[in-house]
Protein backbone atom coordinates (compact mmCIF):
# COMPACT_ATOMS: atom_id res chain seq x y z
CA UNK A 1 0.00 0.00 0.00
CA UNK A 2 2.87 2.17 0.82
CA UNK A 3 4.18 1.61 -2.69
CA UNK A 4 0.96 2.29 -4.34
CA UNK A 5 0.61 5.33 -2.26
CA UNK A 6 4.48 6.76 -3.46
CA UNK A 7 3.20 5.75 -6.80
CA UNK A 8 0.19 7.62 -7.16
CA UNK A 9 2.24 11.05 -5.49
CA UNK A 10 4.65 10.91 -7.98
CA UNK A 11 2.63 10.72 -10.98
CA UNK A 12 0.60 13.85 -9.60
CA UNK A 13 3.95 15.49 -9.96
CA UNK A 14 5.05 14.10 -13.24
CA UNK A 15 1.39 15.25 -14.74
CA UNK A 16 2.07 18.47 -12.77
CA UNK A 17 5.06 19.22 -14.32
CA UNK A 18 3.93 18.23 -17.67
CA UNK A 19 0.91 20.56 -17.58
CA UNK A 20 3.39 23.38 -16.68
CA UNK A 21 5.72 22.83 -19.55
CA UNK A 22 3.00 22.51 -22.03
CA UNK A 23 1.89 26.14 -20.53
CA UNK A 24 5.14 27.62 -20.74
CA UNK A 25 5.56 26.35 -24.36
CA UNK A 26 2.16 27.34 -25.74
CA UNK A 27 2.68 30.81 -24.03
CA UNK A 28 5.91 31.52 -25.06
CA UNK A 29 4.67 30.74 -28.87
CA UNK A 30 1.52 33.05 -28.33
CA UNK A 31 3.20 35.33 -26.58
CA UNK A 32 4.52 37.23 -29.32
CA UNK A 33 1.81 36.98 -31.13
CA UNK A 34 -0.65 38.49 -28.50
CA UNK A 35 2.44 41.57 -27.94
CA UNK A 36 2.36 42.19 -31.78
CA UNK A 37 -1.32 42.11 -31.59
CA UNK A 38 -1.24 44.55 -29.38
CA UNK A 39 1.57 47.35 -30.83
CA UNK A 40 -0.41 47.04 -33.90
CA UNK A 41 -3.39 48.13 -32.59
CA UNK A 42 -2.01 50.71 -30.27
CA UNK A 43 0.15 51.60 -33.95
CA UNK A 44 -3.10 51.82 -35.65
CA UNK A 45 -4.59 54.21 -32.79
CA UNK A 46 -1.80 56.72 -32.71
CA UNK A 47 -1.99 57.06 -36.67
CA UNK A 48 -5.83 57.70 -36.46
CA UNK A 49 -5.10 59.90 -33.66
CA UNK A 50 -2.91 61.72 -35.49
CA UNK A 51 -4.98 62.21 -38.69
CA UNK A 52 -7.37 64.02 -36.68
CA UNK A 53 -5.27 67.04 -36.34
CA UNK A 54 -3.25 69.43 -38.26
CA UNK A 55 0.38 68.93 -38.84
CA UNK A 56 2.60 71.13 -36.67
CA UNK A 57 5.47 72.88 -38.46
CA UNK A 58 8.95 71.45 -37.53
CA UNK A 59 10.04 75.15 -36.31
CA UNK A 60 6.71 74.99 -34.07
CA UNK A 61 7.31 71.31 -33.12
CA UNK A 62 11.66 71.60 -32.44
CA UNK A 63 10.84 74.01 -29.93
CA UNK A 64 8.73 71.85 -27.82
CA UNK A 65 10.99 68.80 -28.14
CA UNK A 66 14.06 70.80 -27.88
CA UNK A 67 13.40 71.26 -24.03
CA UNK A 68 15.03 68.01 -23.56
CA UNK A 69 19.08 68.57 -23.70
CA UNK A 70 19.41 65.09 -24.85
CA UNK A 71 17.36 65.77 -27.71
CA UNK A 72 18.99 68.05 -29.56
CA UNK A 73 20.16 65.92 -32.78
CA UNK A 74 17.07 64.39 -32.69
CA UNK A 75 15.72 67.99 -33.25
CA UNK A 76 17.95 68.38 -36.10
CA UNK A 77 17.09 65.87 -38.27
CA UNK A 78 13.31 66.07 -37.52
CA UNK A 79 13.97 69.95 -38.72
CA UNK A 80 16.54 69.06 -41.75
CA UNK A 81 14.11 66.31 -43.07
CA UNK A 82 11.29 68.47 -43.15
CA UNK A 83 12.96 71.43 -44.65
CA UNK A 84 15.13 68.99 -46.90
CA UNK A 85 11.44 67.51 -48.75
CA UNK A 86 10.40 71.01 -48.93
CA UNK A 87 13.39 72.24 -50.37
CA UNK A 88 13.58 70.02 -53.02
CA UNK A 89 9.63 70.50 -53.58
CA UNK A 90 10.72 73.83 -54.49
CA UNK A 91 13.51 73.13 -56.42
CA UNK A 92 11.62 71.33 -59.19
CA UNK A 93 10.44 74.71 -59.92
CA UNK A 94 13.86 75.30 -61.58
CA UNK A 95 13.48 73.05 -64.23
CA UNK A 96 10.96 76.01 -65.18
CA UNK A 97 13.23 78.70 -65.38
CA UNK A 98 14.41 78.48 -68.66
CA UNK A 99 10.86 79.57 -69.42
CA UNK A 100 11.66 83.17 -67.60
CA UNK A 101 10.39 82.85 -63.64
CA UNK A 102 11.06 85.80 -61.23
CA UNK A 103 13.45 85.50 -58.71
CA UNK A 104 10.96 86.15 -55.53
CA UNK A 105 8.87 82.85 -57.16
CA UNK A 106 12.01 80.94 -56.50
CA UNK A 107 13.49 82.23 -53.44
CA UNK A 108 12.25 82.11 -49.77
CA UNK A 109 13.86 84.05 -46.95
CA UNK A 110 14.82 82.77 -43.66
CA UNK A 111 17.39 80.77 -42.28
CA UNK A 112 17.69 77.36 -40.21
CA UNK A 113 21.39 78.73 -39.01
CA UNK A 114 21.22 82.30 -38.87
CA UNK A 115 23.97 82.83 -36.64
CA UNK A 116 23.42 86.71 -35.96
CA UNK A 117 25.15 87.13 -33.44
CA UNK A 118 28.17 87.76 -36.12
CA UNK A 119 27.13 91.11 -37.00
CA UNK A 120 26.48 93.25 -33.45
CA UNK A 121 24.88 96.00 -33.37
CA UNK A 122 23.89 95.28 -37.28
CA UNK A 123 27.52 96.14 -38.07
CA UNK A 124 27.58 99.69 -37.06
CA UNK A 125 31.76 98.99 -35.85
CA UNK A 126 32.24 96.73 -39.38
CA UNK A 127 34.39 98.02 -41.53
CA UNK A 128 33.90 94.64 -43.77
CA UNK A 129 31.83 91.69 -44.13
CA UNK A 130 32.86 88.58 -46.00
CA UNK A 131 29.85 85.96 -47.01
CA UNK A 132 31.74 82.97 -47.88
CA UNK A 133 30.03 80.66 -50.71
CA UNK A 134 30.75 76.93 -49.60
CA UNK A 135 29.09 73.87 -49.94
CA UNK A 136 27.76 71.67 -47.51
CA UNK A 137 30.51 68.72 -47.77
CA UNK A 138 33.44 71.89 -48.49
CA UNK A 139 33.78 71.12 -44.79
CA UNK A 140 37.88 70.62 -45.44
CA UNK A 141 37.47 73.82 -47.69
CA UNK A 142 36.35 75.70 -44.84
CA UNK A 143 38.81 74.80 -41.85
CA UNK A 144 41.23 75.43 -44.41
CA UNK A 145 40.35 78.79 -44.59
CA UNK A 146 39.52 79.31 -40.91
CA UNK A 147 43.31 78.62 -40.27
CA UNK A 148 44.79 80.66 -42.44
CA UNK A 149 43.27 83.97 -44.33
CA UNK A 150 39.63 83.84 -41.91
CA UNK A 151 41.40 84.43 -39.02
CA UNK A 152 40.87 87.86 -39.72
CA UNK A 153 37.38 87.21 -39.14
CA UNK A 154 38.60 87.87 -35.60
CA UNK A 155 39.20 91.79 -35.85
CA UNK A 156 36.30 93.57 -34.29
CA UNK A 157 36.00 94.99 -37.67
CA UNK A 158 35.52 92.32 -39.66
CA UNK A 159 32.86 89.65 -40.08
CA UNK A 160 33.41 86.20 -42.28
CA UNK A 161 30.72 83.55 -42.41
CA UNK A 162 30.42 80.69 -44.88
CA UNK A 163 26.84 80.98 -46.73
CA UNK A 164 25.40 76.84 -47.13
CA UNK A 165 22.03 75.66 -48.21
CA UNK A 166 20.62 72.20 -47.84
CA UNK A 167 22.24 69.23 -48.23
CA UNK A 168 20.40 66.10 -49.65
CA UNK A 169 22.08 63.91 -47.40
CA UNK A 170 20.58 64.63 -44.08
CA UNK A 171 24.10 63.52 -42.20
CA UNK A 172 26.07 66.21 -43.77
CA UNK A 173 23.07 68.69 -42.77
CA UNK A 174 23.46 67.28 -39.34
CA UNK A 175 27.24 67.47 -39.17
CA UNK A 176 27.18 70.95 -40.57
CA UNK A 177 24.73 71.92 -37.87
CA UNK A 178 27.77 70.70 -35.50
CA UNK A 179 30.48 72.61 -37.36
CA UNK A 180 28.10 75.44 -36.83
CA UNK A 181 27.97 75.44 -32.67
CA UNK A 182 31.84 75.18 -32.50
CA UNK A 183 32.36 77.81 -34.99
CA UNK A 184 29.37 80.23 -34.80
CA UNK A 185 30.34 81.34 -38.61
CA UNK A 186 27.70 79.35 -40.71
CA UNK A 187 24.80 80.93 -42.32
CA UNK A 188 22.66 78.06 -43.97
CA UNK A 189 19.67 78.64 -45.91
CA UNK A 190 16.63 76.31 -46.60
CA UNK A 191 16.95 76.49 -50.53
CA UNK A 192 18.92 72.69 -51.92
CA UNK A 193 22.74 74.09 -52.19
CA UNK A 194 23.37 73.27 -56.21
CA UNK A 195 24.76 74.49 -58.76
CA UNK A 196 21.39 75.82 -60.11
CA UNK A 197 20.85 77.64 -56.81
CA UNK A 198 24.11 79.71 -56.71
CA UNK A 199 22.36 82.78 -57.56
CA UNK A 200 19.97 82.15 -54.56
CA UNK A 201 22.81 81.47 -52.37
CA UNK A 202 24.08 85.20 -53.37
CA UNK A 203 20.74 86.79 -52.77
CA UNK A 204 20.22 85.19 -50.25
CA UNK A 205 23.63 86.95 -48.67
CA UNK A 206 21.88 89.95 -49.55
CA UNK A 207 19.03 89.57 -47.18
CA UNK A 208 21.23 88.35 -44.62
CA UNK A 209 23.21 91.75 -44.71
CA UNK A 210 20.22 93.58 -45.49
CA UNK A 211 18.57 92.45 -42.21
CA UNK A 212 21.24 92.05 -39.86
CA UNK A 213 24.29 93.75 -40.81
CA UNK A 214 23.42 97.32 -43.05
CA UNK A 215 25.87 99.58 -40.94
CA UNK A 216 28.55 97.84 -42.17
CA UNK A 217 30.68 99.49 -44.63
CA UNK A 218 31.44 96.61 -47.16
CA UNK A 219 30.48 93.35 -48.47
CA UNK A 220 33.09 90.88 -50.09
CA UNK A 221 31.39 88.16 -51.55
CA UNK A 222 33.83 85.08 -52.58
CA UNK A 223 34.00 81.69 -53.15
CA UNK A 224 36.03 78.48 -50.40
CA UNK A 225 38.39 77.63 -53.65
CA UNK A 226 39.97 81.69 -53.49
CA UNK A 227 42.60 83.02 -51.22
CA UNK A 228 42.21 86.44 -49.98
CA UNK A 229 45.16 88.84 -49.16
CA UNK A 230 43.33 90.13 -46.03
CA UNK A 231 46.04 93.10 -45.52
CA UNK A 232 46.13 94.01 -49.27
CA UNK A 233 42.17 94.01 -49.10
CA UNK A 234 41.85 96.04 -45.89
CA UNK A 235 44.42 98.49 -47.43
CA UNK A 236 42.02 98.77 -50.64
CA UNK A 237 38.98 99.75 -48.20
CA UNK A 238 40.37 102.46 -46.43
CA UNK A 239 41.33 104.21 -49.70
CA UNK A 240 38.19 103.46 -50.94
CA UNK A 241 36.71 104.49 -47.67
CA UNK A 242 34.04 106.95 -49.23
CA UNK A 243 33.20 104.82 -52.42
CA UNK A 244 29.42 105.03 -52.89
CA UNK A 245 27.25 102.62 -54.70
CA UNK A 246 29.86 100.40 -56.09
CA UNK A 247 30.86 96.50 -57.11
CA UNK A 248 34.70 96.34 -57.15
CA UNK A 249 35.79 93.36 -59.20
CA UNK A 250 37.61 91.55 -62.08
CA UNK A 251 35.16 92.99 -65.25
CA UNK A 252 34.05 90.62 -67.84
CA UNK A 253 33.00 92.62 -70.88
CA UNK A 254 30.80 91.88 -73.62
CA UNK A 255 29.87 88.64 -73.08
CA UNK A 256 27.19 87.03 -75.01
CA UNK A 257 24.70 84.50 -73.56
CA UNK A 258 24.99 80.74 -74.61
CA UNK A 259 21.91 80.02 -76.58
CA UNK A 260 23.17 75.81 -76.93
CA UNK A 261 20.08 74.00 -74.55
CA UNK A 262 22.68 71.42 -73.69
CA UNK A 263 24.94 73.77 -72.78
CA UNK A 264 25.95 74.03 -68.84
CA UNK A 265 25.35 77.80 -68.99
CA UNK A 266 22.97 77.94 -71.24
CA UNK A 267 20.48 81.06 -71.14
CA UNK A 268 16.96 81.54 -72.91
CA UNK A 269 15.69 84.68 -74.88
CA UNK A 270 13.21 84.49 -72.17
CA UNK A 271 15.60 85.03 -69.41
CA UNK A 272 17.87 87.09 -71.28
CA UNK A 273 16.62 88.93 -74.47
CA UNK A 274 19.66 90.67 -75.66
CA UNK A 275 22.81 89.59 -77.32
CA UNK A 276 25.30 90.69 -74.80
CA UNK A 277 25.60 91.13 -71.46
CA UNK A 278 26.00 94.01 -69.62
CA UNK A 279 29.29 94.24 -67.87
CA UNK A 280 29.71 91.78 -64.79
CA UNK A 281 32.50 91.34 -61.93
CA UNK A 282 33.45 87.88 -62.09
CA UNK A 283 31.51 85.63 -59.43
CA UNK A 284 35.05 84.51 -57.22
CA UNK A 285 35.40 87.56 -55.64
CA UNK A 286 34.16 90.96 -55.65
CA UNK A 287 33.40 94.11 -53.67
CA UNK A 288 30.34 95.72 -52.75
CA UNK A 289 29.93 98.71 -51.03
CA UNK A 290 26.56 98.38 -48.33
CA UNK A 291 24.59 101.10 -49.48
CA UNK A 292 23.57 98.89 -52.09
CA UNK A 293 22.89 95.88 -50.66
CA UNK A 294 19.38 96.81 -49.84
CA UNK A 295 18.44 98.06 -53.57
CA UNK A 296 20.29 94.89 -54.93
CA UNK A 297 18.34 92.15 -52.66
CA UNK A 298 14.78 94.40 -53.50
CA UNK A 299 15.65 94.70 -57.35
CA UNK A 300 17.36 91.12 -57.45
CA UNK A 301 13.72 89.83 -56.02
CA UNK A 302 11.61 91.30 -59.21
CA UNK A 303 13.91 90.30 -61.77
CA UNK A 304 14.00 87.93 -63.77
CA UNK A 305 16.29 84.55 -62.55
CA UNK A 306 19.34 83.39 -64.17
CA UNK A 307 21.66 80.53 -62.37
CA UNK A 308 24.84 82.52 -63.94
CA UNK A 309 25.23 84.03 -60.38
CA UNK A 310 27.67 87.02 -61.56
CA UNK A 311 26.48 87.78 -64.28
CA UNK A 312 22.53 88.47 -62.79
CA UNK A 313 23.77 89.79 -59.51
CA UNK A 314 27.08 92.28 -60.91
CA UNK A 315 25.61 92.47 -64.42
CA UNK A 316 21.83 92.61 -64.78
CA UNK A 317 20.67 93.81 -61.23
CA UNK A 318 23.29 96.36 -60.34
CA UNK A 319 22.96 98.01 -64.04
CA UNK A 320 19.02 98.27 -63.93
CA UNK A 321 19.55 100.27 -60.28
CA UNK A 322 22.92 102.39 -61.88
CA UNK A 323 25.49 100.74 -59.60
CA UNK A 324 29.15 101.13 -60.98
CA UNK A 325 31.41 98.45 -62.09
CA UNK A 326 35.04 99.05 -61.17
CA UNK A 327 37.50 96.75 -62.72
CA UNK A 328 40.37 96.11 -60.21
CA UNK A 329 43.71 94.16 -61.78
CA UNK A 330 44.29 92.64 -57.73
CA UNK A 331 41.02 90.33 -58.20
CA UNK A 332 42.21 88.22 -60.08
CA UNK A 333 39.99 85.22 -59.51
CA UNK A 334 41.72 82.71 -61.61
CA UNK A 335 44.58 80.38 -61.27
CA UNK A 336 48.21 81.92 -61.27
CA UNK A 337 51.36 80.46 -60.39
CA UNK A 338 51.61 80.90 -56.59
CA UNK A 339 55.09 82.41 -56.01
CA UNK A 340 55.22 84.96 -53.17
CA UNK A 341 55.31 87.95 -55.58
CA UNK A 342 51.83 86.85 -57.10
CA UNK A 343 50.56 86.43 -53.79
CA UNK A 344 51.79 89.51 -52.26
CA UNK A 345 50.11 91.76 -55.23
CA UNK A 346 46.72 90.01 -55.16
CA UNK A 347 43.79 90.70 -53.57
CA UNK A 348 42.13 87.70 -55.10
CA UNK A 349 43.26 84.28 -56.15
CA UNK A 350 41.42 81.72 -57.72
CA UNK A 351 41.25 77.77 -57.85
CA UNK A 352 43.08 77.30 -54.60
CA UNK A 353 42.53 73.73 -52.85
CA UNK A 354 42.19 73.10 -49.61
CA UNK A 355 45.55 72.22 -48.40
CA UNK A 356 47.04 74.69 -51.04
CA UNK A 357 45.52 77.66 -48.68
CA UNK A 358 48.49 77.08 -46.05
CA UNK A 359 51.75 77.36 -48.44
CA UNK A 360 49.91 80.86 -49.55
CA UNK A 361 49.14 81.84 -46.37
CA UNK A 362 52.82 81.13 -45.37
CA UNK A 363 54.54 82.20 -48.13
CA UNK A 364 52.34 86.08 -47.59
CA UNK A 365 53.37 86.10 -44.43
CA UNK A 366 56.96 85.64 -44.95
CA UNK A 367 58.62 88.94 -43.97
CA UNK A 368 61.81 88.06 -45.78
CA UNK A 369 60.80 87.92 -49.02
CA UNK A 370 60.30 90.87 -51.05
CA UNK A 371 58.71 91.92 -54.63
CA UNK A 372 59.98 94.50 -56.92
Amino acid sequence: QMMAFRAKILHVIVFGLIGVTVVIYSSYFTGPVLLYHIDTERSRNITNTTSNHHVVPSSKANIDIGKSPSSSPVVLIGHQNAAAVKVQQENQTLDKTAQGILTETLYQSGYNIPNVDLCPELGTKLKLVVGIMSAPSHLEARMAIRQTWGHFGQRRDVSLAFMLGMSRVNTINTATFQESQIYGDVIRADFLDSYDNLTLKTVSILDWVDNYCSKAKFVLKTDDDMFINFPHLLTFIDKHANAKRTIFGRLARKWKPIRNRKSKYFVSTKQFSLSVFPDFTTGPAYLLTSDIISDMFKRALKSTYLKLEDVFTTGIVAQSIDVKRVHINEFINKRIPFNICNIKKSISIHMVKFHEQFDLWKKLLDGRSKCK
